[in-house]
């Protein structure tokens, strides 16, 4: 017989513990930026029934099976109240694959290596801007803060790399799902993004010197339906933390570009779809337009970090399941994170911002965001999102990134809890010649400036 000394009330005591002592130290049988740093894995930094959902819930959901609303109940404090919600009452399932222990495997080789390399060289200066502390210069790359002690050091390194590659276009297709399961729109288009700053993979490195006053270039372009093709949004982030970003689009109707008021981030990009510019992963605001950062949870959670790209499809197309016509959620995988560091935060910086705060989960491995609640201005549960990232590589099938496959995210579900909306967000491979993929230098003059705006509206 197996006495464990290290069952989940142990780690549950534990997180409960620091968190009175108002500490962040992440791990429970050992340090987890350490253990990772010195085996690559997470297995030493905790104990096995954060490691497996078979041993969590004593063989009442394994590895491989379903949670449905016949199971729920015993994985209920793994999932945000919305996923449970839709789990219970509409349909929803999820598959639990095995947790991921390589760290390799949780983010752009690249992005790791460079996390690791420059450990501890990572500050804030006197304006409150992330730099490399040698020099006070933007910061150098990878992770700033792989053991984070606070709440603003975990949104810190989230707002500075969001998709973690020097450059990233994604093909996207969105569903507006209604209440009643049927589609209100369906657009597809392309999301680009490039750092100026903290590069590792691209040329120049660390900085592209003619930018290095600037955080990232981003746009976003719709092809379809025909009404909105052409339309267009290209945001330019400086550096400092506490400045907008100068927001453009280009309107389809008037064939020119016009600048758009840079506070208006609360708004639904296209009608239909329960997403703003402010929910770009979970940090689509500079960081000092919020405020508090309070770390108000830690334990484990259920989240989609493996096995979600979909190889077998032509196009990487998901498929779906729920709600009154089975279209409603995506088939998606999650696995058991041994530890999630929930982060609340306050818009401080829109004075007419509909939200009144957020709630944001991050996975303690690789501090990504697994999960996030908004909140309206009367404190009530408004906007849910959950996604889905992987390594896309599936046994003999991969999608490389220069030398290693590609890691990014697969799909995104995010929910209007108030109406019952719906909007389904996937990376496809293509539409025609715009290609999912990272770290491609032509992005910059195919995507992210104006002449690529009016380009992508005219084409």
């Amino acid at each position: 017989m197996r006495i464990r000394k290290f069952h989940h009330d142990y780690s549950r005591r534990k997180f409960l513990r620091d968190a009175g002592l108002g500490v962040l130290s992440t791990g429970v049988l050992a340090p987890l930026g350490k253990t990772m740093a010195d085996t690559g894995e997470i297995s030493k930094a905790y104990p096995d029934e954060l490691l497996s959902i078979d041993a969590y819930t004593k063989g009442k959901i394994k590895t491989g099976d379903e949670i449905t609303a016949a199971n729920v109940e015993h994985v209920k404090d793994l999932l945000e109240p919305i996923r449970y919600e839709q789990i219970l009452k509409h349909g929803r399932k999820l598959k639990v694959v095995k947790t991921t222990k390589d760290i390799m495997r949780l983010s752009p080789w690249e992005y790791i290596e460079a996390t690791l390399k420059n450990a501890g060289k990572a500050k804030f200066d006197e304006r409150g801007n992330v730099v490399n502390a040698a020099d006070g210069k933007p910061w150098i790359g990878g992770n700033p803060f792989p053991d984070p002690k606070s709440g603003i050091e975990l949104f810190a390194a989230q707002t500075l790399s969001w998709g973690r590659h020097d450059a990233s276009f994604y093909a996207i297709a969105a569903y507006a799902m209604r209440q009643d399961g049927h589609p209100r729109f369906k657009y597809t288009g392309g999301w680009a993004e490039l750092s100026t700053v903290a590069r590792v993979s691209m040329d120049p490195a660390p900085y592209w010197e003619e930018h290095i006053d600037k955080l990232r270039f981003q746009s976003v372009f719709f092809l379809t339906p025909n009404n909105f093709k052409g339309t267009s949004f290209l945001n330019v982030w400086a550096y400092d933390h506490r400045t907008f970003p100068d927001l453009y689009g280009y309107v389809a109707d008037f064939k020119r570009i016009r600048q758009f008021p840079t506070d208006q981030r609360f708004e639904p990009l296209l009608p239909g779809l329960s997403l703003y510019l402010s929910d770009a992963w979970a940090a689509g605001d500079p960081l000092h337009t919020w405020s508090g950062y309070e770390i108000i949870k830690r334990g484990p959670f259920l989240a989609g970090l493996s096995e979600s790209w979909n190889a077998d499809a032509p196009n990487w197309e998901h498929s779906t399941h729920g709600g009154p016509q089975g279209k409603t959620f995506w088939d998606s995988t999650v696995e058991l994170v041994p530890e999630a560091i929930v982060v609340e935060a306050k818009p401080t910086g829109f004075p007419r911002a509909p939200v009144s705060k957020k709630h944001v989960w991050f996975d303690a491995r690789n501090q990504v965001v697994i999960g996030m609640v908004t909140y309206d201005r009367r404190g009530e549960p408004f906007r849910s999102f959950d996604g889905a990232y992987s390594l896309y590589e599936t046994g003999d099938k991969k999608f490389m990134d220069g030398k290693h496959p590609y890691w990014s995210w697969c799909h995104v579900t995010a929910s209007d809890i108030q109406t019952g909306d719906v909007t389904r967000l996937e990376q496809v491979k293509a539409h025609d010649l715009h290609v999912s993929g990272a770290n491609d230098p032509k992005m910059y003059e195919q995507y992210l400036t104006h002449n690529a705006l009016r380009k992508l509206g005219t084409s």
